[in-house]
């Protein structure tokens, strides 16, 4: 892109995140599996971004009229298309000459797009077709005129045949080609398929490969010329246009089938299809040609995160034994833990059953009297939900605002939300115009009316023990009644949004967030105009506000040192002159970053805040986050610890450029892995408190 434009595009720049996930399915060091996995968690994320940001870019489009912030989107989906399209062919590479090699000399062979020439696979497939795939095979002759239909995200192949020649047939009569449609049923079967063993090695094979041996067994009277894998993927919004007034979670309810039968955002298809086969298809399923994606010869890659390992756990990276603390442990008590001190946990590095914990102690201590959580996206089997319906069952008075506009957990959420108001717990529904992405919980004791030590928990993070194994983030537990106050005032504002909260501590969007921010940074360039050391460090999944990076611009020219740690979308750009005391890293590893860090250097006395919020638009302006200050020393000095890692590692990180390369950190320093080092200072960390507990 050309350096005169101050910001880069949040899509574009997206892309060069996903991207950093490719090039880990690179790193020889990681187990195979562990590189199997980031192909496929490369896969789903790209097959999300088509569903929505895509999606998006092609109804702009379409209808420039009615996106007047997305200009050009034409142009930008070209551009995407095209880098995708190179983004596949490394995919290819990837997967065909290092992943398939390394499956081959560990004794797992994966046949691709022929098949074995062993005699007892060749009798497995036939019979495999016959008695399981026949059942479930749908074929579909497409004809002009006639209109068939695409499931989203489903696998399919596009056949290409002829009719066989009758003897009638003159023998110059041109025959013209017949196209077709069949679904890969991996609703009613595994993507890969185990064949024999043969001579100690383990032989798979892809689903879809099964169903083209049988293909002219489907289509008796043709001859099949060949057949390649394409796929719909659909526009994953609701459609929601009038969310600002009427019944949003009846809206929603309805609108998520709509979810399967939307228009299209791209049709995947295999590089190698024929011309003649790709118009016809484009031409029955109203396919434009910007909304192709050229990929390899299969799709929906992120099956590779079910590939059978017959030699688990080996060949797998095996991720640390979560940490218990101590001091928790050796307390036995959330509650009285809390008191004593205030306590952050690091997950995935510490356990996230203290969590669990803290919501069931809520449920029976005699004392609580309400409980308050809000809900973004949890666990599929909640241990988090099941906690409040104890809790609810125990006679506490329980209120848990869900956001049912989380993306992609709508139904998830609205499930929940059903048995929770069964077990009589007061549900708050989204706020129309507005997403509450703030992550905390109140245990709130009364007596007499009167509150009395009560307890809280504010994460970057959701509740959701099963993403709290992938996720780093941070929870702060706390039963400072500054912190309780904000929060009960901002709970009472999100059930009534026409008294605004009085806030101590808490930084909040619509209330005070923004202004706090850019009260800092002016702090920060006060500090450096007046020859002191100025110093911003923003740890986030992603930056796009245009107000504040311009801030961060500012800062930079000022003198102000700021170092970004920006896992996904970064529309700041580096290396400018503007920018020119401003680094932007980003860190990929094992773990997913999530967390969301702000340290303001304040002339050497570090203020730090955690939060849920990123600085993309719809953070700063359409959702409810809170930040939180971390004050005890202690506490901090534990997180700017684990920064300082992050600023080091010369493993994972990679620095962002001025043309969105994620460039490898050269260094003679020896090699320091931050995630690794983490876990290891918090393990170190622990065994010396108990030591000096057991011996003071």
């Amino acid at each position: 892109m050309p350096i005169k434009d101050k910001f880069f595009n949040r899509d574009i720049s997206w892309l060069s995140f996903n991207h950093r996930v490719l090039e880990e399915a690179k790193d020889t060091s990681l187990p195979l599996f562990e590189r199997l996995k980031f192909l496929a968690i490369y896969s789903n994320n790209l097959d999300e971004y088509y569903k929505v940001r895509v999606a998006e870019y092609r109804d702009a489009a379409q209808h420039p009229e009615g996106y007047p912030d997305i200009p050009d989107a034409g142009r930008i989906l070209e551009q995407i298309n095209t880098i995708v399209g190179q983004h596949w062919i490394e995919f290819s590479k990837v997967f065909k000459g290092q992943i398939l090699p390394l499956m081959q000399k560990n004794g797992i062979i994966l046949h691709l797009d022929e098949y074995s020439d062993k005699k007892e696979h060749l009798a497995f497939i036939e019979r495999f077709f016959q008695t399981e795939l026949i059942p479930y095979c749908q074929p579909v002759l497409l004809n002009k005129g006639t209109r068939s239909f695409m499931r989203d995200n489903r696998l399919y192949l596009a056949v290409k045949l002829y009719r066989k020649r009758k003897k009638t047939d003159k023998k110059d009569k041109t025959r013209r080609p017949r196209y077709a449609l069949i679904k890969v049923p991996t609703n009613d079967h595994q993507r890969f398929i185990k064949l024999p063993q043969v001579d100690n090695q383990h032989h798979f094979m892809f689903l879809d490969d099964a169903l083209r041996f049988g293909l002219s067994d489907l289509f008796p009277g043709y001859n099949v010329v060949g057949s390649w894998g394409v796929k719909i993927m659909r526009n994953a919004d609701l459609g929601i246009e009038d969310e600002f007034w009427g019944d949003l979670v009846e809206k929603i309810r309805k609108n998520l089938k709509l979810r399967k039968t939307g228009t299209p955002a791209a049709l995947y298809h295999d590089r190698a299809i024929p011309d003649d086969v790709l118009k016809f298809l484009m031409k029955s399923f109203d396919i434009k040609p910007i909304e192709l994606v050229e990929t390899g010869s299969y799709q929906n890659l992120h099956d590779f995160f079910s590939f059978p390992n017959p030699f688990a756990p080996a060949l797998e990276w095996q991720a640390p034994t979560p940490i218990k603390p101590f001091e928790l442990e050796e307390a036995g008590s959330m509650f009285e833990a809390i008191k004593r001190k205030e306590r952050i946990l690091h997950y995935p590095y510490h356990s996230f059953d203290y969590v669990i914990q803290f919501l069931r102690e809520a449920a029976t201590d005699e004392k609580v009297d309400e409980i308050k959580v809000t809900q973004y996206r949890v666990a599929s089997n909640s241990e988090v939900v099941g906690a409040l319906i104890f809790a609810a069952h125990n006679k506490k008075k329980v209120t848990v605002f869900v956001e049912v506009k989380a993306r992609f957990d709508e139904a998830n959420n609205l499930y929940f939300a059903r048995q929770m108001e069964k077990a009589g717990i007061k549900i708050i529904y989204s706020i129309p115009g507005l997403k509450v992405h703030a992550k905390m919980a109140l245990a709130i004791r009364r007596a007499d009316g009167i509150r009395k030590r009560s307890f809280a928990y504010l994460s970057t993070g959701n509740f959701n023990e099963k993403t709290a194994r992938l996720y780093a983030d941070h929870g702060f537990f706390t039963c400072n009644d500054a912190y309780l106050d904000d929060m009960e005032s901002l709970f009472r504002y999100l059930e009534d949004q026409s008294v605004k909260p009085k806030l101590n501590k808490l930084l909040i969007t619509q209330i005070n967030l923004r202004r706090s921010i850019m009260e800092r940074i002016n702090h920060e360039i006060d500090l450096a105009k007046n020859g002191k050391d100025g110093y911003i460090l923003l740890k986030m999944n992603g930056i796009q506000n245009k107000n504040l990076i311009n801030k961060l611009y500012e800062a930079s020219q000022a003198g102000v040192k700021v170092d970004l740690i920006v896992r996904g979308v970064c529309c700041l750009v580096p290396n400018q002159e503007y920018s020119k005391n401003i680094r932007v890293l980003r860190l990929v590893d094992s773990y997913l970053e999530h967390a969301r860090i702000w340290v303001f250097g304040n002339d050497n006395n570090k203020l730090m805040f955690l939060s849920s919020a990123d600085w993309l638009n719809r953070n700063i302006n359409r959702r409810i986050e809170t930040a939180f200050p971390i004050e005890q020393p202690e506490l901090r000095d534990e997180i700017l610890h684990m920064l300082e890692l992050q600023l080091k590692d010369n493993v994972k990180v990679r620095e962002i450029d001025e043309h969105l390369n994620n460039v490898r950190i050269k260094t003679d320093d020896k090699p320091l892995r931050a995630q690794q080092a983490s876990y290891e200072y918090l393990a170190k960390l622990d065994q010396m408190i108990k030591e000096q507990a057991l011996t003071s």
